[in-house]
């Protein structure tokens, strides 16, 4: 635990906001005390309130909790009640389970890191749109290397192509100015999430925007241009603006779980041209009257952002019924379990 940690926040320093205000009956706001999750290990969660820092162990019966999540804490410093959420960003966990995993929940602003070197991916920087769309937060794009890039301004360019309405940002981290230029969306109240791939920066950006040197840094690998996996948990910090801090984990891995409306956010111009094709269920492929390919030919519209979108769908669409199938399959043993239990129950009691 950081010294950080160990001195009480207003609830107003750490993100509170009228919406969590609202969750709360006149008694419970008397009777228990808000906190925030800032910090998450496999069997203990750390929050922060108005009256300093706790760590919970967690039980079985809690609900599924995530960095960022308020939560309402009694005097003796027990779990009572999760708030609901404004925001929550998820994923399908990395490796072979295909597993659900939150990653940060009431956040205002998703920073979508990524570097202007040779790791530049635009299908990357959509993918990480759709997420953050689907979950509900505002996301600005922090192109970041741009001292190491000469090209930056044409890459640069390339991701404000993909909406009108995107922010964009291209920085040097390790510049001070870096910090005036974020500094709109890192106000009092507001949470800013760091998202990204290992090594796009997140960890000296997030040291610069603080102020110090507060996670640890890896210099670029000279042969693919890649850095390195530093930061290991989720943490939420506070900023010296009033705003939290929220820095991931790169991410090698991220698969997409239901977000039919997130991607379609991300690919707005594409469900807009989809509106004027001949076939309501026209698969934008060869079929004739298709305004999306009409749009390619015509070259306004590229043909790696339907190939993206189509591939986005397919994955999101994919991943969705094989949750939907495991949760049958454990509502479904669940029930069995039950009815063994029953039975032995009632051979016991001899009827």
């Amino acid at each position: 635990m950081t010294d950080e940690t160990m001195h009480a926040y207003s609830l107003t320093e750490l993100g509170w906001q009228r919406v969590f205000r609202q969750q709360l009956t006149l008694e419970e706001l008397e009777r228990w005390q808000p906190m925030r999750l800032i910090e998450q290990s496999r069997h203990e969660v750390t929050l922060i309130g108005e009256q300093g820092c706790c760590t919970i162990s967690l039980l079985s019966s809690m609900p599924q909790m995530v960095v960022g999540d308020w939560v309402l804490v009694n005097s003796e410093g027990s779990f009572e009640r999760l708030l609901d959420r404004s925001t929550c960003f998820r994923r399908i966990a990395a490796g072979h389970q295909k597993q659900e995993q939150l990653i940060a929940s009431n956040v205002n602003t998703a920073f979508i890191v990524c570097s202007l070197n040779d790791d530049f991916n635009l299908n990357r920087i959509e993918r990480y749109l759709a997420m953050v769309y689907d979950a509900g937060a505002e996301p600005v794009i922090v192109l970041t290397k741009k001292d190491l890039q000469e090209d930056w301004y044409e890459r640069s360019t390339q991701v404000r192509a993909l909406s009108a309405n995107l922010s964009v940002e291209s920085v040097n981290s390790l510049e001070p100015e870096t910090r005036q230029i974020l500094s709109p969306w890192c106000r009092q109240s507001h949470t800013v999430v760091m998202l990204g791939s290992s090594g796009a920066g997140k960890s000296t950006l997030t040291n610069t925007l603080l102020g110090e040197q507060r996670q640890l840094t890896a210099k670029t690998r000279e042969d693919d241009s890649k850095g390195r996996h530093t930061t290991t948990a989720r943490s939420l910090i506070s900023m010296a603006g009033g705003a939290m801090l929220l820095d991931t984990p790169g991410m090698r891995e991220l698969q997409l779980v239901d977000m039919k409306a997130g991607i379609a956010a991300t690919f707005y111009d594409i469900e807009r041209l989809a509106g004027h094709c001949r076939f309501n269920d026209c698969r934008h492929d060869s079929e004739p009257g298709c305004a999306v390919q009409a749009a390619i030919a015509a070259g306004t519209l590229a043909a790696r952002r339907l190939e993206n979108y189509n591939k986005l769908m397919r994955e999101q669409a994919l991943n969705a019924a094989i949750l939907a199938q495991r949760r049958a399959g454990d509502k479904s043993q669940g029930k069995f379990i039950k009815k063994g239990l029953n039975q032995s129950v009632r051979n016991k009691r001899g009827l």
